[in-house]
C-alpha cells in the first residue's frame, strides 16, 4: 500500500498479472513455464563408456535423415515403484509404449526387447537414452536387438527432445501418481495409437502414423526391387 493507505495501480496490476500468469501456466498442456528444463537422473556416468556418448553419434541420426533411430525413456509411476518405457522414432515421431514388469535394468531390457523385436530390422538401427540406471544392461539390449545405443550428456533432456515432448503428452492419459503397473500392453498400444494419429506441425501436419507408413512403403518397394 501507499503511505495514504490506498492500493496503487502498480500494486494492483502487479498482483493481477502474477495471478494471470499462474492461471495461464496451469492451462498449458504440460503446465510448465518453459521447455527444456533441467532434469536430474538417479544414475551417474559410471556405466556409460566414452565411445557411446552422444557426441560420437553419426550425423545422419542427428539430422533425422533416415528412419530406425529411436529416443527412449522411463516414466515412473506412484512412489517410483512402477514404470512404462517410452520410445519415439526420430524421423517420423512414431511412438511405442512398453509395459514394464518393474523398474530395474533387467525389467527395462525385457520390456524394450519385447516391443522392439516386433519391428522390422531396418527400423532397429539405434536407441538414444539418458543416463538412468535402468539402462545398465545396455550392452545386452544392444546385442539382443542388434542396434546401437547412444547416451545423452548428463542433465541434457533436450538431446532427446522428441521423447521429452511425448512424455509430456503421455501424462494427459497417465497422470503423475498413477500406478503404471496397472495398464495392460493393449491399453498402452491404444494410447500410442492416439498419439500417432495426431497431426504434427513438424511433419507438415501429417501424422506420425502416415509418415511411418511412407517409410514402410519405401522399405517394401526396395525389398521387392532387390528380390
Amino acid at each position: 500500500m501507499s503511505p495514504s493507505g490506498k492500493v496503487t495501480p502498480e500494486q494492483l496490476f502487479s498482483g493481477s498479472l502474477h495471478a494471470l500468469k499462474q492461471g495461464m501456466i496451469q492451462a498449458l498442456r504440460q503446465a510448465k513455464t518453459s521447455r527444456g528444463t533441467r532434469r536430474t537422473t538417479a544414475a551417474g556416468a559410471s556405466f556409460v563408456p566414452e565411445s557411446l556418448r552422444i557426441v560420437h553419434r553419426p550425423e545422419d541420426i542427428k539430422h533425422r535423415r533416415v528412419s530406425g533411430h529411436w529416443e527412449g525413456d522411463f516414466i515412473k509411476g506412484a512412489f517410483n515403484r512402477s514404470a512404462i518405457g517410452t520410445l519415439v522414432e526420430r524421423k517420423t515421431r512414431f511412438v511405442i509404449l512398453c509395459r514394464m514388469d518393474g523398474c530395474t535394468a533387467g525389467d527395462a531390457m525385457e520390456g524394450f526387447t519385447r516391443q522392439m523385436k516386433k519391428l522390422p530390422a531396418f527400423l532397429r538401427q539405434s536407441l538414444t537414452y539418458d543416463r538412468g540406471s535402468e539402462m545398465a544392461c545396455h550392452a545386452d539390449l544392444s546385442k539382443r536387438l542388434k542396434l546401437d545405443v547412444w547416451f545423452c550428456d548428463p542433465h541434457a533432456p533436450w538431446q532427446r527432445g522428441s521423447n521429452e515432448n511425448t512424455n509430456g503428452l503421455l501424462r494427459q492419459f497417465l497422470p503423475k501418481g498413477t500406478d503404471l503397473s496397472l495398464p495392460s500392453q493393449t491399453m498402452l498400444n491404444d494410447i500410442a495409437c492416439l498419439l500417432n494419429g495426431r497431426p504434427r506441425q513438424t511433419l507438415g501436419w501429417r501424422t506420425p502414423e502416415e509418415v511411418m507408413a511412407e517409410e514402410m512403403a519405401k522399405w517394401s518397394s526396395g525389398v521387392a526391387l532387390d528380390s
